[in-house]
């Protein structure tokens, strides 16, 4: 498990991750993110990470909303 905040951290994820898809056996990803727009930076990390890793591991992305409900993809 990751957390991180791209509003609050400084950080780029997409480096760290990429480094952490590559030198480990990871079967899958799923990034749980809020619905808020600042939260998009999770997804396109993982996103940038998964291609720069240059394996193919399956993901996908859970919504919270503001209210803590899942969104219907």
């Amino acid at each position: 498990t990751l957390v991180g905040c791209p509003k609050l951290d400084s950080a780029d994820y997409s480096e760290k991750l990429t480094e952490i898809l590559r030198e480990n056996d990871i079967k899958s990803v799923t990034v749980v993110r809020m619905e808020v727009p600042c939260c998009g930076g999770l997804e396109i990390a993982a996103k940038t990470a998964l291609q720069q890793s240059g394996k193919f591991i399956p993901w996908q992305v859970v919504t919270v909303t503001v209210d803590g409900w899942l969104v219907e993809e």
